[in-house]
């Protein structure tokens, strides 16, 4: 290999300018790096949005993109010996008689340098120094010479014996050179008289360096050969959680405790270093199926007569467990299945784009609020996200939607996205009615005729300690339903008109979120869904309300462990019109509210367990109902 460094033209000369030779730089050791995968072989750098954060149940767009590795030409090759020309090593060596013995420090690190052709490109080199004569005889006569990318030389700065080999390997390889092409001419006898002494006495450093890298090569050779993927990683959550409450509707017993799990893999490849395609498969023991039967809110009476939609249902768990809502089929406990299949690549330095057969709304809009992390952070389904984003399915937990959109980032601190989704965009054809209105594919079919949402998030950072979210979203569902899985109303959300009926929905809200010290944020976020008929056979509105507050903490009493403290009121039904009815028939309209507690405990960087409970007060908007609490233990795991 190629490399330009110093060396003397004669003498004593050689040793003093050999001794500036090497920019140094402290990196890892061999040892470090080879058992990195990522550190020999790969470049990670994935850019969608500044503003992108990944979380840890799920890979999206928002969700703390982690980068995926791509094979970086120019570190290809590890050998010492071998750089191009307009490359420089940089390379530290620990003298064998330092405390740390004779262990190898850095390792090649290739850093772009240009060729020095004349003495004076050296800003730190006067004609006044006494190895200037020599110094620019290097440079004249073999053209081994180059300094830092500032252009000094630091001539003076202090050397290991394992830098001196290295440039010393590096000057024999560069005077072979010479001869090889018919050069040898430029090279003096006394010249080689020198290198050969040199070459003598530091034949010890020479044959360890050449061993260890050596060893560096066999195994990165190994880690190659064994890796999963050039282009892909893959990552993993596994969440194993027991559940129990008490309370629910009169006359209802308290339901057993319950051990559930939902595991999630995902696979996340980059084809250029900038895009991104993710992957996700899931398998979950949740059940509920069409009449929610087997579910914690049907036991509880809080859950609606199908679709088990209800306040009392947890972060994690799916928004129509048991059950295909495309088609009403049935999913059997722990089959697996493609819950995200999503491809984002940029198009412009301020423009992503996204699309996939398999998303949620979440995957494309930061959270904002500390609460939503379904393995990590609230164990309530209410807590983690504005209702806005739930909206249409769009939180469903199962990727039921199709979507295609764009993030905008219009500066540092403001960013625009949207996206337009389609529940059933695989269905040429709707089914056959099984209730008056309703068909075997309740949500429609095509990707332009059946249930769809148009959603838009307007990202704001006005300081370092200070997020704001503006939702946006207009729906229209085939039948009458909000699509959020909050609470049990969701389903027949225009109360006394039938479930044929289809709505669209126009729906507003905000999150924000206050780091008011490093380690303590207020969040919290207010929304309001309008909902009409779509249909022209009834004249019928309704609106629903949902608003939080909370505290949250990081590293509270050790490092790593968070908890939560959340107060607020579930959607409720404020007003309607025309044949809509703001209290269904045989309820006792009472403002519902929602007060949480959480705290993670993090046992090591892959597990941690959350105890926490939720006290659900008038649930589902009816002071009939007992107060509800249903406590979580939830252990994650994360690989």
């Amino acid at each position: 290999m190629k490399v330009n460094l110093l060396a003397s033209a004669g003498g004593v000369s050689f040793l003093y300018l050999l001794a500036g030779m090497l920019p140094v730089q402290a990196i890892p050791t061999f040892e470090e790096r080879a058992s990195d995968t990522q550190a020999l072989n790969y470049s990670e750098n994935i850019v969608v949005s500044s503003n992108n954060i990944f979380d840890e149940t799920s890979i999206s767009i928002n969700d703390k993109i982690e980068s995926v590795p791509v094979l970086n030409k120019k570190q290809e090759s590890t050998d010492l010996a071998v750089a191009a020309s307009n490359f420089f090593p940089q390379t530290v060596l620990k003298n064998s008689n330092s405390s740390d013995s004779s262990r190898l420090i850095a390792a090649a690190e290739i850093q772009e340098q240009e060729q020095v052709t004349s003495v004076s490109q050296l800003s730190d080199v006067k004609p006044t120094d006494w190895a200037f004569a020599a110094l620019q005889s290097l440079v004249e006569r073999y053209g081994c010479i180059a300094g830092y990318p500032n252009g000094t030389y630091r001539g003076n700065r202090a050397m290991t014996r394992y830098e001196f080999a290295a440039g010393l390997n590096a000057c024999l390889d560069r005077v072979n050179e010479l001869i090889a092409t018919a050069t040898a001419d430029l090279v003096k006898k006394e010249d080689l008289v020198t290198l050969q002494r040199l070459q003598e006495e530091f034949s010890a450093e020479l044959a360890t360096l050449r061993g260890r890298v050596d060893a560096l090569e066999a195994k990165t050779a190994v880690l190659e050969a064994n890796q999963f993927s050039t282009t892909t990683k893959l990552n993993g959550e596994a969440i194993i959680s027991a559940i129990g409450a008490t309370g629910g509707a009169p006359g209802r017993d308290n339901p057993n405790i319950v051990l559930v799990n939902r595991v999630r893999l995902n696979l996340n490849t980059s084809f250029t270093g900038k895009d991104l395609l993710i992957t996700g498969l899931q398998s979950y023991n949740f059940l509920g199926g069409v009449d929610g039967s087997g579910s914690i809110q049907e036991s509880l009476g809080l859950a609606s007569p199908i679709l088990s939609a209800s306040s009392a249902r947890t972060s994690f768990e799916p928004q129509f467990p048991g059950v295909n809502v495309k088609d009403l089929s049935p999913v059997s406990a722990n089959s697996i299945q493609l819950y995200k299949l999503l491809y984002i690549f940029p198009v412009a330095d301020k423009l992503t784009l996204f699309a996939g057969t398999a998303a949620e709304v979440s995957d494309a809009f930061p959270t904002i609020t500390p609460f939503y992390g379904e393995g990590q952070e609230s164990i309530s389904r209410f807590a983690g996200l504005n209702p806005v984003v739930r909206v249409s399915g769009g939180t469903s937990g199962t990727g039921l939607a199709s979507a295609a959109g764009f993030i905008f980032s219009l500066s540092k601190q403001l960013d625009l996205r949207a996206l337009y989704g389609s529940v059933n965009a695989n269905l040429p054809s709707s089914s056959p009615d099984i209730l008056p209105g309703v068909s075997n594919t309740p949500l429609g079919a095509g990707v332009f005729g059946g249930s769809s949402v148009v959603a838009a998030q307007l990202t704001f950072r006005p300081t370092s300690s200070i997020d704001i979210g503006l939702n946006y979203a207009n729906s229209y569902h085939e039948i009458n339903i909000l699509g959020t899985g909050l609470v049990s109303g969701d389903i027949g959300s225009l109360a006394g008109v039938p479930l044929g009926i289809p709505v669209k929905l126009n729906s507003v809200g905000g999150t924000a979120t206050w780091r008011f010290s490093p380690k303590v944020a207020l969040s919290g976020y207010g929304a309001a869904l309008f909902v009409e008929d779509s249909s022209g056979r009834v004249d019928a509105s309704t609106t629903f309300t949902s608003w939080m507050v909370g505290l949250h903490f990081n590293d509270l009493f050790s490092k790593g462990n968070n908890a939560g403290l959340i107060f607020g009121q579930p959607l409720y039904r404020t007003d309607a019109g025309g044949d809509a009815q703001v209290t269904p028939a045989g309820a006792n309209r009472a403002v519902p509210y929602h007060l949480e507690a959480y705290y993670r405990l993090r046992l090591t960087d892959n597990i941690s367990i959350t105890p926490g409970a939720f006290v659900l007060f008038n649930p589902e908007s009816d002071s009939r109902n007992d107060t509800t609490t249903v406590g979580v233990l939830r252990t994650t795991f994360t690989f």
